[in-house]
């Protein structure tokens, strides 16, 4: 399931090192490019919100198969759209097909390990985006000295495609129906402080990752003046620790608790976002790679605390709720938010207001209450 998340992850920040290639090639602004993301946010945020009845309908190892057959296609479809409307739609069908991966995937993880281990399960499933991270920026540079950028989204939308009759055949667990978000499932969640808290949580965790690194290739080429190859080099390689600390995160999850782990990876975080538009050029290197170091910790005390939410069958419908609308305001809105910074002479300060914002989820992330959940 971390192979095959892999993929799924990587569909939704392919085009993060490809971003300043596309934009000189379609001609957009900034804005424009950092909104490709949002429409992937927002195509995401429809396919997770009915994700539950597909599941209830397919059972979760269905729903993982069609996942990354639609995921596939509409990477093919991008890589041929002639205008802009048309990538556009291209890429909020990719969301679609990325949104109906985690709530089965959450289902079928934690349905396999007992509860003392969420964290440690959760963070090897959390190696995929960490190794994307890595991995993307570094491929991208390689392949763009050969093929175009439409080419490389051709070869991923082939493998993503063929990857969903690999899962049908050889993929485990799962085979047991989901639980449709029924209203009074979702009523019952709703009136829950703690899904309130766990959503702003997951969106400056989402905003801190994902948003940060789709458009910190372009800051870097287009307002701190590297190159294309060094910026996704430097990107890349900034990454290469992070599947270790992803790992390191889940034991601090399962034995410090999900509140300090939580707090303190927000504070860390926070203040290394912001030194990526305080820090002058010499010194912006390291805090390239201080950043995602502090910020991986996220996800897998995140998770942890997101499956404590509902029961085995409830689990997908609180996944949900919470992380699709995470993923359009921290995953969409965020860079659209650093493309609009960037395109007003302020790219810098993008970065420093991303890093208040983090700071402040620091202390949100306190009001956290852990339950006992089976």
């Amino acid at each position: 399931m971390a192979v095959i998340f892999l993929l799924n992850f990587t569909g939704r920040v392919i085009l993060a090192p490809l971003l300043p290639t596309v934009e000189a090639d379609l001609d957009i602004t900034h804005a424009q490019a950092g909104m490709f993301f949002l429409f992937i946010s927002a195509g995401y945020l429809t396919a997770m919100s009915g994700a539950g009845y597909v599941s209830a309908r397919l059972t979760h190892h269905r729903t993982i198969v069609l996942s990354f057959a639609l995921l596939g296609l509409a990477t093919l479809g991008v890589a041929q759209a002639s205008t802009l409307t048309g990538m556009r739609l291209g890429l909020f069908t990719m969301g679609l097909g990325a949104g109906l991966y985690l709530p089965s995937a959450i289902a079928t993880i934690t349905s396999l390990v007992t509860r003392p281990h969420w964290g440690k399960a959760i963070s090897i499933h959390e190696l995929a985006p960490n190794t994307s991270f890595l991995a993307v920026p570094l491929l991208g540079h390689l392949l763009l000295q050969s093929l175009t950028w439409r080419s490389i989204l051709v070869c991923f939308g082939v493998v993503t495609f063929l990857s969903s009759g690999l899962y049908a055949l050889f993929g485990r667990g799962g085979r047991f129906p989901g639980e449709p978000p029924v209203p009074a499932v979702v009523w019952r969640f709703l009136k829950d402080p703690m899904l309130w808290t766990v959503l702003f949580l997951f969106i400056i965790g989402v905003a801190i990752t994902l948003g940060v690194f789709t458009m910190l290739p372009l800051y870097l080429v287009s307002t701190r003046g590297m190159t294309e190859g060094w910026a996704n080099t430097l990107v890349g390689l900034s990454r290469a620790v992070c599947p270790l600390l992803a790992l390191v995160a889940g034991w601090c999850a399962d034995r410090f608790g999900v509140r300090r782990t939580l707090s303190v990876t927000l504070g860390l975080s926070g203040v290394t976002a912001a030194m990526l538009g305080l820090v002058p050029t010499p010194w912006l290197a390291a805090a390239v790679f201080l950043q995602p170091a502090t910020a991986v910790g996220f996800f897998p005390a995140g998770f942890t605390a997101l499956s404590t939410l509902g029961d085995a069958r409830t689990r997908g419908t609180a996944v949900s709720l919470v992380v699709p609308v995470a993923f359009v305001v921290g995953g969409g809105g965020v860079p659209w938010f650093l493309g609009l910074c960037g395109d007003l002479g302020a790219f810098d300060m993008g970065f420093v207001w991303v890093g208040i914002f983090t700071v402040a989820g620091a202390g949100v992330a306190l009001l956290y209450k852990a339950r006992h959940t089976t």
